[in-house]
């Protein structure tokens, strides 16, 4: 029996003695119904609904309140988005990194904020596309922006404690203006939502202060300053009697129509002109809805839609009218079928004291003004109390610089600081804070001239004290205050009506009309692609571009009839590889940038691509030497015989840095993936070829110089540097001609090599005969080396015959008519294994081993 219970000992008999097993029933109705409360609480109170007092949801505030930490003002630079959202998420706002820059977006979009918040720079998204990485965009506050953070550090708002306990953020901002009227807002959360329209500024200014002077204003006063929404975009809106039942009870609708004109837009056509359109719709999605319905044929009369948006003379969307056809029929039809009307649902919901509550114009107006009076109030407080401190402190330096010479004895004849203290407050009746302040005098400031600014500074404290306290002191004169700024801010950045307000139904005919003139954002249609492997090239005649699609090698070789590749990178659509220069710069380069080529069904060329030198932005005399992968060892030769191999260690948070340490007068002439397994080829001016393995130069870091690779004689110079793989298929190209001679000027003699011919040597070694100079022929002026069979061009990337038998290692060239400017791989030539291994790479800015790529760089 003992052995049964020794057998039968359950795991829970190896636990501590202390330890209890604790279960507790717990009913799953309630459990639920309480879980879910708590995160419907959170919703609606943390993240979803605005606070009626500044109109802002606490991501929005945050993000407000940590660019005005940040320094981020107006007459600052702009700083990456991603550097804003980081600060946002690590101190104050405990959630996700794409909200937070999905909020700060929205407050830069001029399309989606009737007064943005955020001064954005670079691609912030448009009606039809969305925004850029945070990686690539740059913000600061935008001037509207600092009057609702202003006076914070005035006492004016109650701060609270971040999720953590370590910062203090406010919890709600001051708003110099009803950003929540002007800006609108919308909102789900859980059970309810909210859906404000923008209005105008200058507009709202008004009510607000009428509201401000007048505490007992009705709602059909306010709406004498405030007729109805004032969208983005501009627009119509059409019927007022839905913006009316919501100014009363905070839910109502209206229609919003797009600004449109006849005009004769061809000799032989009319068209509709649409130069505004309702707010957040985009031509794009017009364009779109237009062609489906005309395909379902629930739209006839329509010939052709061309979107003539741009940003010099902004939305113009021409929507061509058949012969025949009666414009303002079509029109009518277009506001059935398109978005070119829209419905807009005004759900007045907003947090007051903590709560949601449902409000009208009315309510809204209030509980701003409530708050802004509040905030004046508590800033003159702070204002008093500062200038009060400050006119104790003055009249105490007054007294002392009276009696300067007893203030001195006294002070001198002290054993300390607390004795001197203490006496000065007993023999001139002065408080602590004077006594000390006394003790820290300068002695510069007991001249007349400075007892003469006292005096004009206490006359001045006096008169300003004087007038705080009137305005504590007067309800009538604080509210004034508050109607005054509310004047200054609406003229400072409001602006006139852009959305017109039609109160019939039925529009009279279309004019030519516009509010104001006012031009809409011009959109960019960018697609997003997906992240999918592809090779990016660098031809011999500097332009680089991507292909669609990771190709096989040798189809694209077939496909491109002109120009050589100097480069093949393998990297997928949104990775990066790197590129070097002449001067050893290392630039890392996003391939969503480069221009795609067109799929190798036609006969795509290198010349559809960009100039690599305006891509990259290089400097003068700056060459871009080749394209690598940002994972691999780089093997880097320069003009003076030094040889450097790269650690893949390269900062994340830079664009460019420095790959090699240059000597004077040196720059980089070849560069190329270098494992261990591959060996490094120098090829010299004076006819030398050194070839020795990679394994022999140690990976040095990013600021090393290099070591000697390959020895020269005096004033020859490095005309090739590479690391390849040595096989049966690996050739030598060089070529002789005289060294001054221009290109595709003059002779020059060509030869072909396999790379075995050639013994291998040790590094900083002189290497070599690689071809015997004929008469008239200086130097080397040309050579590569790399998977076979190569292909030469000319200057302009036409093709150039190369020898088609091999010579002797030290024998002379063939001779040629016109000389050679560039060489490089055909890419035909690799087996099937290497270009299906070439094509498998699988990660961003990745390249296949030395076997399975070409050598191009």
């Amino acid at each position: 029996m003992a052995r049964r219970r020794s057998a039968a000992r359950s795991p829970q008999d190896d636990l501590p003695e202390d330890f209890v097993e604790h279960i507790v029933d717990v009913d799953v109705t309630r459990e639920m119904e309480t879980s879910f409360l708590e995160y419907s609480y959170s919703v609606i109170y943390s993240r979803a609904l605005p606070d009626a007092r500044d109109g802002l949801k606490p991501v929005q505030r945050r993000i407000l309140f940590m660019m005005d930490q940040m320094g981020l003002r107006p007459d600052r630079g702009h700083v990456k988005s991603a550097r804003v959202v980081g600060e946002v998420m690590g101190k104050l706002h405990p959630h996700g990194d794409a909200a937070i820059y999905d909020a700060m977006v929205r407050m830069a979009q001029s399309f989606a904020m009737r007064v943005p918040l955020v001064d954005g720079h670079g691609n912030f998204g448009s009606l039809d596309d969305g925004p850029a990485a945070p990686r690539y965009t740059e913000a600061r506050m935008a001037p509207a922006a600092r009057t609702l953070t202003g006076d914070l550090d005035e006492d004016v708002v109650d701060f609270v404690p971040n999720y953590d306990n370590q910062f203090q953020q406010p919890g709600v901002l001051p708003a110099a203006y009803p950003n929540l009227l002007v800006n609108g807002a919308t909102g789900i959360a859980v059970g309810m939502a909210t859906n404000m329209a923008p209005h105008n500024m200058r507009e709202v200014a008004a009510g607000a202060r009428h509201l401000v002077l007048n505490p007992e204003a009705t709602l059909e006063e306010l709406m004498k300053f405030i007729p109805g929404p004032d969208l983005p975009s501009g627009g119509r809106i059409v019927g007022l009697e839905g913006i009316r039942d919501a100014y009363r009870t905070g839910r109502g609708s209206f229609r919003t129509r797009a600004t449109v004109s006849v005009e004769q837009v061809s000799p032989r056509k009319q068209g509709i002109v649409v130069t505004e359109l309702p707010y957040m719709v985009g031509p794009e999605k017009i364009t779109e809805k237009i062609k489906d319905a005309v395909q379902a044929k629930k739209l006839t009369g329509i010939s052709d839609v061309v979107d003539l948006t741009d940003r010099t003379n902004g939305l113009r969307l021409v929507i061509e009218v058949k012969n025949g056809f009666n414009p303002q029929a079509v029109l009518a039809q277009l506001y059935k079928h398109t978005p070119l009307e829209e419905s807009f649902g005004i759900n007045n919901v907003a947090l007051v004291e903590g709560q949601p509550r449902t409000m009208g114009l009315l309510e809204l107006l209030r509980v701003y003004t409530e708050h802004r009076i509040t905030v004046v109030r508590r800033r003159t407080a702070f204002r008093l109390a500062k200038r009060q401190d400050r006119l104790h402190l003055v009249e105490g330096l007054l007294i002392a610089i009276v009696d300067i010479d007893e203030v001195i004895q006294i002070i001198r004849s002290s054993e300390e600081t607390a004795q001197a203290r203490d006496r000065l407050i007993a023999v001139f009746d002065l408080s602590r804070a004077q006594a000390e302040h006394i003790l820290e005098l300068r002695l510069r400031q007991l001249t007349k001239f400075s007892r003469i600014e006292l005096e004009a500074e206490r006359d001045q404290l006096q008169k300003e004290i004087a007038e705080l306290e009137a305005i504590l002191g007067s309800e009538t004169t604080l509210r004034g205050v508050v109607a005054d700024e509310l004047a200054e801010t609406a003229e400072k950045f409001g602006d006139d009506r852009r959305t017109v307000l039609l109160e019939a139904e039925d529009l009279p005919a279309v004019t030519a009309a516009q509010a104001g003139g006012k031009k809409a954002p011009a959109t960019s249609v960018a697609l997003e692609i997906s992240d999918d492997p592809c090779w990016v090239f660098l031809s011999t005649t500097g332009r680089i571009a991507r292909s669609a699609a990771r190709t096989p090698l040798a189809d694209a070789s077939r496909r491109f009839k002109h120009d050589a590749l100097s480069s093949v990178v393998p990297a997928t659509a949104r990775g990066e590889i790197a590129a070097i220069t002449s001067t050893g710069r290392m630039l890392r380069v996003s391939c969503v940038d480069i221009p795609v080529l067109p799929d190798f069904d036609g006969v795509p060329r290198l010349a559809d691509g960009v100039p690599a030198a305006d891509f990259l932005g290089l400097e003068k005399k700056e060459e871009l030497v080749g394209l690598v992968p940002l994972n691999e060892v780089v093997a880097i030769g320069t003009a003076e015989g030094v040889v450097k191999r790269v650690n893949p260690d390269y900062p994340l948070n830079l664009d460019q840095w420095p790959a090699i340490k240059l000597k004077d007068h040196d720059r980089v002439v070849g560069i190329g993936a270098a494992p261990d397994s591959a060996e490094l080829v120098f090829v010299s001016s004076d006819a030398k070829l050194l070839r020795f393995p990679a394994s022999a130069v140690r990976p040095q870091g990013r600021t090393a110089g290099g070591v000697a690779g390959m020895k020269l004689a005096a004033g020859e110079r490095v005309v090739f540097f590479g690391a390849v793989l040595p096989r049966e298929s690996t050739v030598v190209v060089t070529q002789a001609r005289s060294d001054g001679q221009l290109p595709e000027m003059g002779e020059a003699s060509l030869k072909v090599t396999p790379l075995s011919e050639f013994p291998g040597k040790g590094r900083a070694t002189a290497g070599v005969r690689a071809q015997r100079l004929l008469t008239g022929e200086d130097a080397l002026t040309l050579a590569w080396v790399g998977h076979g069979p190569a292909k030469a061009v000319s200057p302009a990337g036409v093709a150039r015959s190369l020898p088609t038998e091999y010579g002797r290692r030290d024998g002379s060239g063939v001779g040629i008519d016109r000389a050679v400017a560039a060489i490089g791989p055909a890419l035909t030539g690799l087996p099937v294994g290497e270009e299906s291994g070439a094509g498998t790479a699988d990660s961003a800015g990745s390249a296949p081993a030395v076997d399975d790529a070409p050598n191009v760089s």
